[in-house]
C-alpha cells in the first residue's frame, strides 16, 4: 500500500476480519495508492460519519474521488473499469462469462453456502423461490465450469477471479463450502499471487495490532 499523496483520491473502508479482504486483494492487484480506514464493527462502523458512506453500516466500501461504491462484487467490477491499465477486466468477447460468474458468486454461491452452513436448505418445492435453487446445484454448476479452466473468464486473470477465489478459499477454510479438488486447485493457484499475499500480510498485521481500536 503506497503512501503517495494520491492515496487520498482512493479510500478503502474495511476491517481485516471481514469481506473487506476481497477488496484488499483487488486493490493490491490494481497497484494504485490508497488510504486504508479500519473500522470497528460496533462503534465506528455504526457512527454517523461512516453511515453517510454506507447506510448499511457494513464493510467493505470505497470512495474514489466523489464516487462511493459498496458491496464487494460491485467494488471489484468498478475498480477493474476505473483502472483499465491493471488489466483486470477481460476483453469484450469474454465479458459475458466475466459478469456471469462475478454475479453468480454473489447471488448464488454466497447465499447458498451461508444457508447450508446454518443448517437450512430450500426444500425441493421451495427451490423455485430462491435464485440459487439448491446448494448442490450451485456447487455442481461451478465445478463443471472450472474443470480444465485456469481462469473463470477468458485466458487471463480478472476481477472475477479475485472475487471467486476469495469466496472459495474462505468458504472451504471455514466449512461453508464443500472441499472439491477443482475448487482447491483453482483457489490455491490464485491465492498465491503476490498481490493476494501482500493483502493477507497487511490484514494479519492489522488484526495483530487491533487497528480498528485506533479508528
Amino acid at each position: 500500500m503506497s503512501q503517495d499523496t494520491k492515496a487520498a483520491d482512493l479510500v478503502f473502508y474495511t476491517n481485516p476480519q471481514s469481506r473487506g479482504n476481497i477488496v484488499h486483494w483487488m486493490l493490491e492487484e490494481i497497484g494504485r495508492p490508497y488510504t486504508l480506514e479500519v473500522l470497528d464493527f460496533t462503534t465506528t462502523m455504526k457512527a454517523p460519519e461512516y453511515l453517510a458512506v454506507n447506510p448499511m453500516g457494513k464493510v467493505p466500501a470505497i470512495r474514489h474521488g466523489g464516487t462511493i461504491v459498496t458491496e464487494a462484487a460491485a467494488i471489484c467490477a468498478y475498480l477493474a473499469d476505473a483502472f483499465p491499465e491493471a488489466g483486470l477486466a477481460p476483453e469484450p468477447k469474454h465479458r459475458g462469462d466475466y459478469y456471469r460468474w462475478l454475479f453468480f458468486t454473489a447471488a448464488c454461491l454466497e447465499p447458498a453456502a451461508s444457508n447450508h452452513a446454518s443448517g437450512w436448505n430450500p426444500s425441493p418445492d421451495q427451490e423455485m423461490s430462491f435464485g440459487y435453487g439448491s446448494y448442490a446445484r450451485v456447487l455442481d454448476t461451478l465445478s463443471a465450469w472450472l474443470e480444465r479452466r485456469t481462469y473463470v473468464a477468458g485466458d487471463r486473470f480478472t476481477a472475477a477471479d479475485v472475487f471467486l477465489a476469495s469466496h472459495l478459499q474462505w468458504g472451504m477454510m471455514t466449512g461453508l463450502i464443500e472441499k472439491r479438488p477443482v475448487f482447491q486447485a483453482y483457489s490455491e493457484r490464485h491465492a498465491n499471487r503476490p498481490a493476494a499475499k501482500r493483502a493477507d500480510e497487511q490484514a494479519e498485521k492489522l488484526t495483530a495490532q487491533q487497528a480498528w481500536k485506533a479508528a
